[in-house]
Formats: C-alpha cells, sequence, structure tokens
C-alpha cells in the first residue's frame, strides 16, 4: 500500500480531533467594580517617606502618614519598616473613605539632591500592593533640572 508522509486522516485539521475554539464561548463585556480611585504621592528620601493620598484631581487630600509618625527614633525614619507601616496606615484610612484602588507617584529629593528615591519608596509600594487596595500606574515624578541654579558648596566644593 502507498501511505504519505504526512497524511491524517479526513476531517481532522492539526487539532487532532478537537473541534475548532470559539471566541464567542467567552463573555464579551468585563464589568468594571464601581469606586473611587485615587493618587498616592510618595516622597522617598533617605531620612523619611511621606505618603499622601489624595482624589484623582489631587485637589482633596484623603489620607497623610510618614516614617516619622510610625517609629520613636529619627533615625529610622527613612527606614523600610517605617515605610511599611506608614503605607499600611494611610491605605487603611484610604479604604475607609471608600477608595479601590490608586495611582503611585513616587517623588525624590532631586533638584541638586538625591534622583534615587530612598530604602523606603519599594517597601511602601509592595505594603500599598498588600493593602487590599488595587494599583494603577506607578511613575517616577522626581524633578530633574536640565539646567539649573549653581549647587551649593562655593568654587571650592563643601569642606568637610
Amino acid at each position: 500500500m502507498f501511505m504519505e508522509n504526512n497524511s491524517r486522516p479526513a476531517g481532522q485539521g492539526s487539532q487532532g480531533g478537537r473541534p475548532p475554539f470559539r471566541r464567542d464561548d467567552r463573555p464579551t463585556k468585563v464589568t468594571p467594580k464601581e469606586g473611587k480611585w485615587g493618587v498616592a504621592h510618595m516622597y522617598s528620601s533617605k531620612n523619611d517617606t511621606i505618603i499622601t493620598i489624595t482624589d484623582l484631581s489631587g485637589a482633596e487630600t484623603i489620607a497623610v502618614a510618614s516614617g516619622g509618625m510610625m517609629v520613636k527614633s529619627s533615625r529610622e525614619e527613612g527606614s523600610p519598616y517605617a515605610a511599611m507601616q506608614a503605607a499600611f496606615k494611610a491605605a487603611e484610612t484610604a479604604k475607609e473613605r471608600g477608595l479601590i484602588g490608586i495611582h503611585i507617584r513616587v517623588r525624590a529629593p532631586g533638584g541638586h539632591g538625591s534622583k534615587t528615591p530612598g530604602t523606603g519608596a519599594q517597601a511602601a509600594i509592595r505594603a500599598l500592593a498588600r493593602s487590599g487596595l488595587r494599583i494603577g500606574r506607578i511613575e517616577d515624578v522626581t524633578p530633574i533640572p536640565t539646567d539649573s541654579t549653581k549647587r551649593p558648596g562655593g568654587k571650592r566644593g563643601r569642606r568637610v
């Protein structure tokens, strides 16, 4: 008998014997959960982390918390633990006020200072995600000068 190498029984495609997948079996519309969204403005330097949650326009403040409010010692204000506790507190207040999701705007000192956020920023973002709030966008809004004013320190720099 003569057999072709790539022959299959009639009526079977590359899928074996399964009927082709139909897209109309899926639900066509996804209903979004109703609720308010806000913006979490997060300022994170090496000394402190400040979290302010506002409405989408930024005009009305909903919740405020900082690392300094969570710990007793001033040297621990910028720690990831203090930032995490501040984020949990701010998220709790925001959920009480009816927020279901937030967009996060992270800011470092910028300008003449450090352009990278402190150690508390990442911990605070993770805490906000774990608190039950939905996370929309995460963006960096650090002010970076294109050509700024003269740095402090004089001609010979800061003498230590």
